[in-house]
């Protein structure tokens, strides 16, 4: 007997342990079945389970849970990324916190260090999936810094090397300076800042001065040019002439460039190269040279400014700027600018807006520096990528996200993978003592390149970990090595993942997997949106609006966490989640277990051999007609990616078709004993047992206990996808419910909008109706009258009842006398002052969306709330005015 409510928590674990120890996950290449393999975006070792997560790993689960049903050889591939920069810094703090230092301990002892966290608490998020349900094939779980991946990684470095893809340039990167290492575009955070323009006037050796407008007064010390547009006339004539640069006293030279915009600040921009991305392409296009003025802690360095330093009368201070070594890169600009000032070179000063670099992970302010670094020349490797996406190879779902895709790749940079860490793949290059570079998969062949006797160290710095995850699809699967999963599994089926990281690490998968595999990695681009609250503003711990995933399945369970994550993923669009949203899909499950409850309390059982085709009446042959149906678009959906058309789907068949009205329907069927009450049973255990196959992939604890409790035949982890039925008269039997449904639903509609008693029950007056739909309203008397409150069916005779509401149905029309239900003046007034409030809500919104102001200041989220508002106060308006004028 089942218990009387369904609680998460005493199923959710055991169930799931169950499936794992019994392998229900397990992937084998030499079973039968075509392919269908899906990679997990590996969460970072250091991560714990967010709803991004929840959102991404949930919808892969569906998937891989579907195929599996419909008989496909299913590999959902597990593993995490090393994450360098994040694992390096939980490791560096808790040294902090004994006192230790990463230095103190060296290179060696601080990677054991990191080694003992990640095996003691690298793997809190693997157990976390484990609780939302995800079905990988935990046997198989990677890392990326396991021997395996680590050897796959040297050897790619050192066939791109060897192929002149990989290479070391002098350019700039993005500078974490509390870490001192290199960072990716996607570890840096740019923020809105108020900050000041500062105005300088730079003198010219004709006794004129050119005011240029900075936002970065420390790094004049660098300034090698300024620059102005070509086309301005007000710099026409000092174009090739020097300025002497105050505080240094250095010449510089007078540049035209299409990069200065005339509309800008003054026109005339100073150029740095070494510490601005921009001011770098200047130099170069302009052969200037590129000295730094900031260490590699963002404090200020002289080293390569020096020799150029001059005392220029009252112009420039050797002193002074000798002065500011050693200071911060803040306290620099508060002393230059106080110079300045002092000097009379500083015209003004003006409040700014501008977007400050933030390093994502430790929080300090990123430096564009100009270091030698480790390239990968990514422009060599994109055109077959590109290729790919142009020619179908590989889809994008939504397609506008290929456009993305071809901005990116066909403005590609180079792409920076070294960084000054000391956890990572090692980068597999070492140096003579003359500087030569020896690339090779181990010390043993680097040193045989450099002979004999010839002393190697290896390069300090690591890989980027876009790296090694740019290769996860095929290096996971035993690469270089050829297996029996690679042969079998790639190229994958479906990547799902967010738009954020397109560039990052899918084109650079695309790009590795064409290169070293010569094939796609994977046929289908899946993209996701970003998880909202439920008003579809972003979640912030200064908002106070997030969510942990984890709380929502402690307290609503894992299946109505998928499911409404299931229901609010439309194609490309952002999720509204929250915990009224949960707490809604949680009821779901509780009606589906209710229903289910019911249905053993009136003997359902499961019937060995049940032929859908032998049902004989109408109730029975409509059930089975709408599971046909629901299956068909279940599946559709789930082809198509359309995770909320599957949710809606489930939603209205389950809970609407079965729930709302088959097993109301059912319930006198039931309470007789006689041929129809065994074949009804044996119909509703036969639909249930549909539902709970439909519904596995997006709640598979719920289904999966039904499933073992109510004693359906077969593992319930190997169950196959459900099979459109054949069924005799189906279209006969939905024509004759379909009507009697919808009979009930106006009736209903009626009652409600004409606030009649629910205990009041009124007679039905038939006219003009059929002779087949009168024999229906009489066939399903008992069903109308219990669940439309109506005491009696009759036929139009004489004249029309005063004070009477009408429904029309079809042909017919169908009166339901008021007189002695309500009190009809009262009801008047009552809809009279509903329909006039709803008027005046309509005026207030329509007001404010006919205000373009509004529409274009207001946030998006207010802007929809208020069209939403204006649809529902709208609808409204129509019902309670026909709920007048049936009153007439």
């Amino acid at each position: 007997m089942l218990e009387k409510s369904f609680v998460p928590a005493d199923h959710e674990t055991s169930l799931y342990e169950s499936w794992e120890n019994n392998g229900a996950f397990r992937a084998d290449p030499s079973a039968p079945g075509t392919p269908f393999s899906i990679m997990f975006p590996p969460p970072n070792v250091t991560g714990t389970l967010h709803l991004g997560h929840a959102l991404t790993f949930t919808l892969q689960d569906i998937l891989i849970r579907w195929k599996r049903q419909e008989g496909y050889n299913v590999l959902w591939q597990p593993g995490t990324d090393h994450a360098g920069i994040a694992t390096q810094m939980v490791v560096e703090r808790s040294l902090d916190k004994e006192g230790v230092s990463r230095t103190a301990l060296g290179r060696e002892g601080f990677l054991e260090r990191v080694w003992e966290w990640k095996e003691q608490s690298g793997g809190e998020i693997v157990q976390q999936l484990r609780k939302l349900g995800a079905s990988a094939d935990w046997d198989r779980e990677r890392f990326t810094m396991d021997e395996g991946l680590s050897r796959a990684v040297r050897k790619v470095f050192v066939q791109l090397h060897q192929e002149g893809i990989i290479y070391r340039d002098r350019r700039l990167v993005n500078w974490d300076p509390n870490f001192r290492s290199a960072i990716s575009d996607l570890e840096v955070e740019n923020r809105e800042t108020k900050g000041s323009m500062w105005y300088i006037r730079y003198p010219l050796e004709d006794g004129r001065t050119i005011t240029v407008a900075t936002t970065r007064p420390e790094t004049m010390l660098a300034d090698v040019a300024v620059a102005v547009h070509p086309e301005d006339e007000r710099y026409a004539d000092m174009v090739g002439k020097f300025v002497t640069l105050p505080l240094t006293g250095r010449r510089i030279p007078v540049v035209a460039d299409l990069y200065s915009d005339p509309e800008k600040g003054t026109g005339a921009v100073k150029i740095t190269p070494a510490h601005d991305f921009n001011d770098f392409e200047v130099g170069k296009r302009h052969n200037l040279s590129a000295p730094t003025m900031l260490d590699e802690t963002a404090h200020i360095w002289l080293d390569e400014i020096r020799a150029e330093l001059a005392d220029v009368g009252g112009l420039s201070s050797v002193a002074f700027v000798e002065s500011l070594a050693g200071l911060s890169r803040e306290e620099g600009r508060k002393r230059i600018v106080a110079e300045l000032e002092r000097l009379e070179w500083l015209e003004k000063i003006e409040p700014h807006k501008l977007q400050v670099p933030y390093a994502e992970r430790g929080g300090a302010v990123v430096e564009p520096r100009l270091t030698l670094q480790w390239y990968c020349d990514a422009k060599k490797l994109s055109g077959p990528a590109v290729e790919a996406v142009e020619s179908g190879k590989i889809v994008f779902e939504p397609r506008q996200w290929q456009n993305t895709f071809f901005a990116w790749m066909r403005d590609i940079q180079p792409w920076c993978i070294s960084r000054q860490l000391w956890w990572g793949h090692r980068i597999p290059a070492w140096y003579g003592p003359d500087g030569s570079v020896y690339v090779a998969n181990t010390e043993a062949e680097a040193q045989a390149q450099a002979g004999d006797g010839v002393p190697l160290t290896q390069d300090e710095d690591v890989l980027d970990t876009w790296f090694s995850s740019g290769l996860w699809p095929f290096t996971t699967l035993g690469w270089p090595d050829k297996t029996p999963e690679l042969t079998h599994y790639y190229p994958t089926s479906v990547l799902v993942t967010g738009f954020d990281i397109i560039f990052f690490w899918v084109a650079r998968m695309m790009m590795m997997g064409l290169h070293f595999m010569d094939d796609v990695p994977f046929r289908t681009v899946l993209i996701h949106g970003l998880v909202r609250d439920e008003k579809g503003q972003k979640m912030s711990k200064s908002k106070g609006n997030g969510l942990d995933p984890l709380d929502l399945i402690a307290e609503f369970g894992a299946d109505a966490t998928r499911l409404a994550i299931c229901a609010g993923t439309g194609p490309g669009r952002d999720i509204k989640l929250g915990r009224k949203r949960v707490e809604e899909h949680r009821a779901f499950v509780t009606k589906l277990w209710n229903a289910s409850r019911f249905l053993e309390m009136n003997g359902a059982r499961p019937v060995e051999g049940f032929d859908p085709a032998s049902v004989q009446s109408s109730l029975g042959r409509w059930i089975l007609s709408e599971a046909n149906t629901a299956i068909a678009d279940a599946q559709q959906a789930l082809s198509n990616y359309r995770f909320d058309e599957y949710a809606n789907c489930c939603y209205r068949f389950v809970w609407s078709c079965f729930c709302d009205w088959f097993v109301e329907f059912s319930k006198p069927v039931f309470a007789a004993e006689n041929d129809e009450t065994i074949e009804l049973r044996a119909v509703s255990a036969h639909v249930l047992g549909l539902i709970l196959r439909l519904m596995q992939p997006v709640t598979p604890f719920v289904t999966a206990t039904l499933w073992k409790e109510l004693g359906y035949s077969g593992d319930f982890t190997a169950i196959r996808w459900p099979e459109k039925m054949p069924v005799q008269n189906a279209e006969e039997a939905r024509a004759e419910l379909d009507w009697v449904v919808r009979l009930i639903s106006e009736l209903r509609t009626l009652r409600s909008e004409m606030n009649i008693p629910p205990a009041q029950k009124a007679p039905l007056i038939f006219r003009d109706v059929s002779p087949e739909n009168l024999t229906r309203a009489k066939t399903w008397a008992e069903a109308i009258g219990r669940m439309a409150r109506v005491s009696d069916v009759d036929v139009f005779q004489g004249e029309i009842p005063k004070n009477a509401a009408q429904i029309v149905l079809d042909e017919a029309t169908i009166f339901i006398p008021l007189e002695g239900l309500i009190d009809l003046d009262a009801e008047r007034g009552r809809l009279a002052k509903e329909i006039s409030k709803n008027d005046s809500e309509i005026i207030k919104v329509r007001r404010k969306l006919d205000n373009a102001d509004f529409v274009a200041r207001a946030k998006p989220e207010v802007v929809e709330e208020n069209r939403q508002r204006l649809e529902t106060f709208e609808h409204d308006l129509e019902r309670l005015k026909a709920a007048l004028a049936r009153l007439g």
